[in-house]
């Protein structure tokens, strides 16, 4: 039902966007939902776009360059002076490479890509869930500050098993005596990825917003996965690599193949653990806006169409809802595991 509700919004403001009733694309309309913006919106009313205007921040050519996205709506420009008389034009893209991107327009009609730190959607909602993570973390430590040796209440009783959990039953059994310097990154990318995905599935402001389905967040998380695995491996984890038991010495030297084929894994693993919660997040997504976008499309040929597809789409819909609620568990738990056992071979002591 809330899947439903949030794409009529979005229908509704296609149709304003473009100003008369052109047919529904049900792939531009999928997709936009699961890109970055610089605009939080919320809802069209009569033609007007109701939502927050976030600060656009761009370096370019040695100068800082700051302003709000409202400039850039619509195909407006936004011209600021840099402080020597000449004038800086700025733009979404609305094809090309840069497609939805602020870029530079040139004297010479051509445009720049400047350095972007701009707060977009998804940089807000991360603001909003790692506050979120740190009261919650708070609140625990001050329940437990106060209660002493008593059970928890209120937040800290929901907190503690899974606290425990993520503890015992992943980096405990996963990385060995020497879980306890991993466990506070395990529990941060945890909740993190844990409160994302759950916000992801609520499309009201403040939630809504794709996180863990943009490739640049879970390639970010799994960078500091494969980073603290080689930084705090030990020389059996090195030896491993560069010389692996059990191996025949023609293939680790001269031929030095199973040293590549060791790097490669090494390589190899952070990039699955970014693709896979990426894919799984955006698949989601995807499946449930396609079962609610065919009521709108069959809509536009038929309202008796419309009207019966919309029944079997929204129970579909709540399906896929109810699985997405599962898989927000389960792609936390899997992200942290497989962090774990890379933790634990980087760990691994001289038997």
């Amino acid at each position: 039902m809330l899947s439903v509700f949030c794409l009529a919004q979005n229908t509704d403001n296609v149709a304003n966007d473009e100003g008369k009733n052109d047919k529904l694309n049900a792939g531009e309309l999928i997709i936009g939902h699961l890109l970055d913006e610089y605009q939080w919106h919320f809802f069209t009313w009569k033609g007007h776009h109701i939502g927050i205007d976030l600060p656009v921040i761009v370096f370019d050519e040695g100068h800082l360059y700051g302003f709000s996205s409202k400039h850039l709506h619509h195909g407006e420009y936004v011209t600021t002076d840099k402080g020597d008389g000449e004038k800086a034009v700025f733009v979404i893209a609305s094809d090309g490479q840069y497609k939805g991107k602020v870029v530079r327009m040139l004297d010479d009609g051509t445009v720049r890509r400047p350095i972007d730190i701009s707060i977009t959607k998804n940089v807000f909602a991360i603001f909003i869930s790692v506050t979120v993570i740190i009261i919650l973390f708070l609140l625990t430590a001050k329940n437990y500050r106060m209660r002493g040796e008593k059970a928890p209440k209120g937040v800290a009783a929901v907190m503690e098993p899974i606290i425990e959990f993520v503890s015992n039953d992943i980096a405990k059994k996963s990385i060995g005596p020497k879980y306890e310097k991993y466990l506070p990154y395990l529990l941060t990318v945890f909740f993190f990825i844990l409160i994302n995905n759950l916000f992801g599935l609520i499309p009201f402001f403040p939630f809504g917003a794709n996180i863990t389905g943009n490739i640049a967040v879970t390639a970010v998380l799994a960078t500091f996965t494969f980073l603290i695995t080689n930084l705090t491996g030990t020389k059996e984890y090195y030896k491993d690599i560069f010389d692996t038991p059990g191996v025949p010495w023609w293939l680790k030297r001269p031929l030095i193949l199973m040293p590549i084929i060791e790097t490669v894994g090494c390589i190899t693993k952070p990039f699955v653990l970014a693709i896979r919660l990426f894919a799984n997040i955006t698949a989601g997504h995807i499946v449930v806006l396609g079962f609610v976008t065919v009521i709108f499309v069959l809509a536009e040929m038929s309202a008796a169409a419309g009207g019966a597809m919309s029944v079997l789409s929204l129970v579909f819909s709540v399906f896929v809802d109810c699985l997405e609620l599962l898989v927000a568990f389960v792609q936390a738990y899997v992200f942290t595991l497989l962090s774990a056992i890379y933790f634990g071979t980087a760990a691994k002591e001289e038997h």
